[in-house]
């Protein structure tokens, strides 16, 4: 290998297939600006070349022999945190749950490989494509490192951003939290529902963009935290219940419609809305259409802009709308798009998030009918 040059992003490819260790080198090495710097066969073997290499990211297997992912990542988060990890991880479930494990021990992103053999063509290029894109982003300086955190840096929208539904009175009452999030998403999440900390008296649903199987380890994993909230992932026709938080499933789009006064879950495969399907606007405008303005959107960290017209149609009708702040975002796109449209009430540091949440819920829900719960089984 090369010296690393100091304009290039570097790179550590870590995988013990050889096969695999050549496909993301080569993918990488081909394009400007971005030098793949060395590889590793295992966690340890990279745990090894680290000091020497200095790479601005790393490209880790999910199972390895010596040292697993899992086993690596940990070490490199201690003792090397200024270094971003991409996951390759298989579309398998056990790939999914490890990688899911991965995102919220720290890991930046995640990038889907083939599970066995050669690669076609065009899995080379879609694996070429979201490489690349990723670690470019990732490799990008983070302007939160030398901003501590202060209760200055709770920001609520800022000034020079005229809300363009200021005209619009907000709804007295929250009868469903609408959620939509992406890079970052899974982490962001766990530390969101950390702050929760309780069931809430409204019912929760979230569009993570996430392949199909990865979504089911996140509602599982998420089901774990000491939050004592009901994750499930969305099935179709499912009755939407407080207390309970529903993750759009990988691949299908999540909407929340109304049967006889009830809510319940419809799921499809229209066609993508933002390159994206589960998409953030096409769930928002569902909530819209199903509760009015009887709503709070968060918009969490995450790449492009989706979520953007969902939340103003939702801010239309007198829906509130909280975004999660730049400084504490693993990317500023979603919940950018949102505030520099003027549709964030608040703009907030995700420490944060939770506890406002909580707040706006406990203030404005209504008490659900009991009769629901007593019918479903499901304790008020």
């Amino acid at each position: 290998m090369s010296e690393p040059s100091q304009e290039s992003i570097r790179v550590l490819v870590v995988d013990d297939s050889s096969v695999m260790r050549r496909i993301v080198s080569q993918a990488l090495a081909e394009t400007p600006g971005i030098e793949v710097v060395g590889t590793a066969v295992h966690g340890a073997n990279a745990l090894l070349k680290i000091p020497e290499l200095k790479p601005d990211v790393i490209t880790l297997d999910v199972e390895m022999p010596e040292m697993s992912g899992l086993e690596a990542l940990d070490v490199i988060r201690d003792k090397f945190p200024s270094i971003r990890v991409i996951m390759c991880s298989t579309l398998t479930e056990r790939g999914a749950r490890v990688t899911i494990d991965a995102l919220l021990r720290g890991a930046s992103d995640y990038v889907a490989k083939p599970t066995s053999g050669m690669p076609s063509a065009e899995a080379l290029k879609q694996l070429q494509t979201d490489l690349v894109a990723k670690v470019r982003l990732h490799a990008r300086p983070r302007k939160l490192a030398a901003q501590p955190a202060t209760p200055a840096s709770v920001r609520r929208t800022a000034p020079h951003i005229p809300p363009v539904v200021a005209q619009v009175p907000k709804s007295n009452s929250v009868r469903i939290v609408c959620l939509g999030s992406s890079t970052g998403g899974p982490n962001a999440l766990a530390e969101l529902f950390n702050a929760v900390r309780q069931p809430l008296p409204v019912p929760m649903v979230i569009v993570q963009h996430m392949p199909p199987v990865f979504t089911k380890m996140l509602a599982e994993r998420l089901s774990h935290l000491p939050c004592r909230i009901r994750f499930e992932e969305g099935a179709d026709g499912m009755p939407v219940l407080s207390g309970t938080v529903y993750l759009a499933p990988g691949g299908r789009h999540m909407e929340v419609r109304m049967q006889r006064g009830f809510p319940f879950l419809h799921l499809h495969d229209g066609p993508q809305e933002n390159f994206c399907r589960p998409a953030v606007d096409v769930l928002f405008r569902s909530v819209a259409q199903a509760y009015g303005g009887d709503v709070l959107a968060v918009i969490l960290t995450g790449m492009g802009t989706d979520g953007t017209q969902g939340c103003r149609t939702l801010a239309s009708r007198g829906a509130r709308i909280l975004v999660q702040d730049e400084a504490s975002s693993v990317v500023w796109g979603m919940p950018g798009s949102v505030a520099g449209a003027g549709l964030a009430d608040e703009v907030l540091a995700l420490s944060d998030l939770g506890r406002r949440l909580q707040e706006i819920v406990a203030r404005h829900s209504p008490r659900p009918p009991a009769s629901l719960f007593h019918k479903t089984g499901v304790a008020a």
